[in-house]
């Protein structure tokens, strides 16, 4: 019996601690690659939406996994993330294992290109399956090459992987329960989007604005101007941050166009600055706007 009980709190705590998902280096990146075989090998998974990207050169022994196959249609929306039986299926078949390291990335370059997004939305997702050790190679592909690091164009495909019974829906929230807390006191709503379709300055979207109560943190903020899939330095990143109110002791949900820009604030908040409580709005704007719900064209600050 003592057995028992002691088993079941170790479970009940292991379940309770958050995914330890970090950016690391295209140097520790590539010494992971090189040293590890077998079952301690880590999971590289390139997320780039254009295989033919993936064929010109990618990391060594780097599986494709194409972001958006883990997104569709559903109730007319669409890039609705899909049902979970689905999202496991695909997410074993490249390999994903529960209790194995995974390297993930994209490439980067300056603005327009936003690879990185397609990165931390497969971050999201694998969090919220149970997968705790995520590591996103800081700069991509882009800072790879440049440090002279090789990359190959041999194909790689994982063998099947096994996930874990474990879900943390608790990351993300819905509508119902976004528009609750969105006015109270200690919560911040954030719209990763670009300014001028937050302002509703754009042909987009179905309807125009943001969210009532909205402040706007574009997730480029965070990000090198030259490589968009590189950070910023802490200090940068933390005073940026700070200025938008967008501070430690608050709730924070997050939202932008369709998932992808809110997965990249979340990730940085909470497994980077080391922000406790930040809740990403799956649906976003793209289902925001197809509800019977009010939009503002005009700017709010952090209370």
């Amino acid at each position: 019996m003592t057995r028992s009980l002691a088993l079941l709190a170790l479970l009940v705590l292991s379940s309770s601690v958050d995914a330890q998902h970090t950016v690391i280096s295209p140097a520790e990146a590539a010494a992971l690659i090189a040293d590890a075989q077998g079952d301690a090998r880590p999971i590289v998974i390139d997320t780039r939406g254009g295989y033919k990207d993936y064929f010109r050169a990618h990391l060594p022994t780097a599986h494709h996994l194409n972001f958006d196959t883990l997104r569709g249609t559903a109730d007319g929306v669409p890039v609705q993330y899909l049902p979970d039986e689905l999202t496991e299926l695909l997410l074993e078949r490249a390999g994903v294992t529960a209790g194995r390291t995974h390297l993930i990335y994209a490439t980067g370059a300056e603005l327009p290109n936003d690879e990185i997004l397609s990165t931390s939305m497969v971050a999201y997702v694998l969090e919220k399956f149970g997968i705790d050790d995520v590591r996103v190679v800081d700069g991509g592909l882009a800072a790879w090459q440049r440090q002279g690091l090789p990359t190959t164009q041999v194909y790689h495909g994982n063998p099947p992987g096994e996930l874990s019974p474990e879900r943390r829906p608790e990351i993300g929230i819905a509508i119902d329960e976004l528009m609750a807390l969105k006015d109270q006191p200690n919560v911040v709503l954030v719209d990763a989007r670009p300014k001028n379709e937050y302002l509703g300055q754009d042909d987009i979207w179905l309807r125009k604005g943001h969210i009532p109560g909205a402040i706007s943190f574009h997730w480029a903020k965070l990000m090198a101007s030259d490589n968009t899939h590189q950070f910023r330095s802490v200090d940068e990143c933390r005073r940026l941050l700070e200025a938008a109110g967008l501070t430690k002791e608050k709730r924070i949900l997050v939202y932008c166009g369709t998932s992808r820009e809110g997965s990249l604030l979340r990730f940085y908040l909470k497994h980077v600055a080391g922000y406790d409580d930040v809740r990403l709005y799956e649906g976003s704007w793209k289902e925001y706007v197809s509800l019977d719900l009010p939009a503002e064209t005009t700017e709010s600050v952090a209370k």
